[in-house]
């Protein structure tokens, strides 16, 4: 079942062309349509069925059975906006030195691509899974029309492979984001005479807590809950006490929380009427008894937790993150992925996948 040298070759050469078609179709998110098009063409030369949905691309397998336990592969093809630090331009593909530079090359271009080729090795296959490919829209901004609005379509799945750029380490974990508006009340007055209650000042004395807050909980793989002021806002004139300060914060939350569970943690220590954005973007952490696990310790790859957020966060099903690439070189100027990477991310999800099915729990 494992594709020769020459076949991942040719594998790696399809993706490649298909990643540089990408690259050059600006695709921020929600503004994923042309890329949407190109995936859909592709997969139209493939024979290969597909449903739309938004800029979304669902795939199953040729012959899907609701009998047999369902794998899904997935990976994002938006884009963040280009920095003004780029020397090339963002939306050209090129290649030097062994690199493929453009926005998106590395996250997550060279996992989408890579997953595209291992689920066309699998497509036709009779295998004792069936294998669902997503290529989702508007990850960047976990955006509600991104894979959120499909999961609805899909049938349980045993386990998602989510396409980042991990340097193909796996990560079986991965911190949840929780953005809080918290809002402190004073009272107006002259800022000339011992009048009203500074509601700055009021503020102050949180943002003093939260700069040395630690959450009770330490998950064993994801450590600390961490939270992180980051906007603040208050008065209107010099001259008056201003009434009302507002201020944000960034939660990064561990699988020893539930989002619910880390507010409330911090409403108990902080003055502030603490109001969450939203509760969707949980953490993630695969069963301790998921066989995945088994097969990731077999074949001798890294385990890590993830400290940040991917579709993971939005995924109801067991999951990792795992993909050609370098977290670090994520959102950066120039970004770019080497072509021995896409080599070795086709080669590594085939060997992955190919253990998982044939793997005796």
């Amino acid at each position: 079942m494992l594709p020769s040298a020459s076949e991942i070759s040719t594998y790696a050469e399809k993706a490649i062309a298909l990643l540089e078609k990408l690259i050059a179709t600006p695709s921020l998110s929600k503004q994923e349509a042309e890329t949407a098009k190109i995936l859909e063409e592709y997969l139209d030369q493939h024979k290969v069925a597909y449903q739309r949905v938004g800029n979304n691309i669902i795939a199953k397998s040729k012959n899907f059975d609701s009998n047999k336990p369902s794998l899904l592969l997935n990976s994002h093809h938006d884009t963040v906006k280009p920095n003004a630090g780029y020397s090339k331009n963002p939306f050209e593909a090129v290649l030097e030195d062994g690199k493929l530079y453009g926005l998106g090359s590395n996250d997550a271009g060279g996992c989408l691509v890579s997953l595209f080729q291992t689920f066309i090795h699998y497509y036709s296959l009779d295998i004792p899974y069936n294998i669902i490919l997503v290529a989702s829209a508007e990850e960047e901004i976990s955006g509600k029309n991104g894979i959120e609005s499909l999961i609805h379509l899909l049938p349980y799945v045993e386990l998602a492979i989510v396409g980042e750029p991990t340097e193909m380490q796996a990560a079986v974990a991965e911190k949840g984001l929780m953005v809080i508006d918290a809002v402190v009340r004073g009272k107006a007055g002259h800022a000339a005479r011992e009048e009203g209650e500074n509601a700055i000042y009021k503020a102050l004395e949180d943002l003093n807590k939260i700069q040395s807050f630690e959450f009770k909980r330490v998950s064993d793989f994801l450590g600390k809950t961490k939270v992180s002021a980051t906007i603040i806002q208050a008065g209107s004139q010099h001259n008056v006490v201003p009434d009302l300060c507002t201020y944000t914060l960034d939660v990064r939350v561990t699988d020893s929380y539930t989002l619910e569970e880390a507010l409330n943690e911090l409403q108990s220590n902080l003055r502030a009427e603490l109001t969450p954005r939203s509760l969707r973007l949980n953490s993630s952490k695969i069963p301790s008894d998921h066989k995945i696990l088994k097969v990731i310790s077999n074949l001798n790859l890294v385990q890590y937790g993830s400290p940040t957020l991917s579709d993971q966060a939005l995924i109801p099903f067991p999951s990792i993150k795992i993909g050609p690439g370098d977290s670090a070189r994520s959102h950066t100027a120039d970004e770019y992925i080497f072509i021995k990477e896409i080599h070795e991310g086709i080669a590594g999800y085939i060997n992955l996948l190919n253990t998982y099915i044939y793997h005796q729990s």
